[in-house]
């Protein structure tokens, strides 16, 4: 296959006007047309032929924890971007913390490219970190092509990435609509999480307990506010509590420039599932019950919530202890949320398209990823292709992510990833990773 020119053929390809037989011309890594199904090449330019397949646009995963440098026991750029490469995710934008150091200021940022650049098999991309004490790194950073900035309202669990309190917050909201930059926050209010039970012990109901509704719910409402005021640009990370939707669909339909995001195991996973002691369940916020679960997917399908994303954040399996109180609380899942998803979605009446919108097209927009996220000319040849119709279940021993713990380990699980392109070259297929060829992107 020509690097420079060639085309994808399918009888079934998700683009931004719906899934439709076509083929796509790629030339120089980048998509030039998208024809009918029975185009005809140029003279010499060859062709694939995918059948039934799917042809996707390659997934964009905003909430990544790659751990990487100082964690790298947890996750590395090496392992975690071959994990995505395989699950269909051609770019994943990295969390500020979990590393060390933090990507709290430029010095740091570069630390952490320098450790990705030889490592990565897809595109990646970086947050900044606000916190207390660097509001002045925050101008800097955005300079140097952070494509935003990740807070805490509550503890991180980690300590050189402390939460940004009242004061705080309003500093940061204001420095960051001064030259409109993208503040994305983990939305729990310290003080009812603080007027919370305690989570310790192997029951999950009492974990539950721990990380309320309510603790979501308020921390919303105080981002719209400080959104509303300064006009900055707020993204609510990993929304668990479906309370919040009403309060976020008035403050768009008010005008206040805030979205959300929510995980394909809040999706999927039910708190009245999960057994006492599994703690590879534990995430904060919390998986929480089944109707909880139905007002997220009709907060999807009515645009509130607009992204998916994985929020992969793995541990060591010692950290996994069965004790609710006491494990590393996050879920390892990037290379299944794209099955994670569509099984429940196709289960709900959902189509690919809508998968594509919420897993690939919207996080792009949102991390101001003009290249990414769809099939269309001018676009990157980033590309999934699925057989939606084959299972799997899932071996955590088979996944490519470091350390082989996930709240999906024996799940069935619907659509199969046969191969991954990015820029018009194919990094996976069925089973078979190319070295890494992935790029460090900065904010346009």
């Amino acid at each position: 296959m020509s690097d420079r020119q060639f085309v994808l053929r399918s009888r079934r390809v998700v683009t931004p006007d719906g899934t439709r037989p076509a083929s796509v011309v790629v030339e120089d890594g980048r998509i030039t047309a998208v024809t009918g199904h029975a185009a005809p090449p140029g003279p010499g330019v060859p062709v694939e032929d995918l059948g039934d397949d799917v042809l996707l646009p390659g997934l964009v995963d905003t909430h990544v924890h790659v751990n990487d440098p100082g964690r790298t026991e947890w996750e590395g750029f090496a392992t975690a971007t071959r994990a995505a490469a395989a699950g269909g995710v051609t770019t994943l934008v990295d969390m500020p913390l979990n590393s060390v150091p933090p990507a709290t200021t430029v010095e740091h940022l570069r630390v952490k490219r320098d450790t990705a650049r030889p490592a990565v098999h897809v595109d990646v991309g970086f947050w900044g970190g606000a916190v207390p004490d660097n509001r002045a790194d925050l101008r800097p950073l955005h300079d140097a092509g952070v494509l935003g900035f990740k807070a805490f309202l509550s503890p991180s669990g980690v300590d050189e990435f402390p939460p940004l309190d009242a004061a705080a917050l309003e500093a940061v909201a204001a420095e960051l609509a001064a030259f409109d930059g993208l503040l994305i926050v983990h939305a729990e209010d310290p003080e009812r999480l603080d007027g919370a039970p305690g989570p310790d012990g192997p029951r999950y109901a009492g974990f539950l307990a721990s990380r309320p509704r309510d603790a979501e719910n308020a921390a919303v409402e105080r981002l719209v506010d400080v959104a509303r005021r300064h006009g900055t640009r707020v993204h609510v990370l990993h929304l668990s509590s479906a309370d919040a939707l009403g309060t976020l669909a008035a403050a768009r339909a008010a005008g206040v420039r805030i979205t959300a995001e929510t995980c394909p195991h809040f999706l999927t996973l039910t708190a009245e599932e999960v057994p006492d002691g599994a703690t590879e369940f534990k995430c904060c916020p919390p998986i929480r019950e089944a109707a909880n679960r139905d007002a997220l997917w009709a907060g999807l399908a009515a645009g509130t919530v607009q992204c998916v994303v994985s929020d992969h954040s793995p541990c060591t399996a010692d950290l996994k202890v069965p004790d609710f109180g006491r494990a590393w609380g996050g879920i390892a899942s990037l290379q299944l949320g794209l099955p994670a998803v569509w099984t429940e979605a196709r289960r709900r009446g959902h189509t690919l398209d809508d998968v594509a919108r919420w897993m690939a097209t919207a996080p792009a927009a949102l991390a101001g990823l003009a290249a990414k996220g769809a099939v269309e000319p001018g676009r990157d040849a980033d590309f999934a292709v699925l057989a939606p119709d084959e299972t799997f279940t899932v071996d955590p021993a088979a996944l490519y992510h470091r350390n082989p713990v996930t709240a999906y380990a024996g799940r069935t699980l619907s659509g199969v990833v046969r191969s991954t392109w990015l820029r018009g070259r194919r990094i996976h297929h069925r089973g078979a990773l190319t070295e890494p060829t992935g790029r460090l992107l900065e904010r346009a």
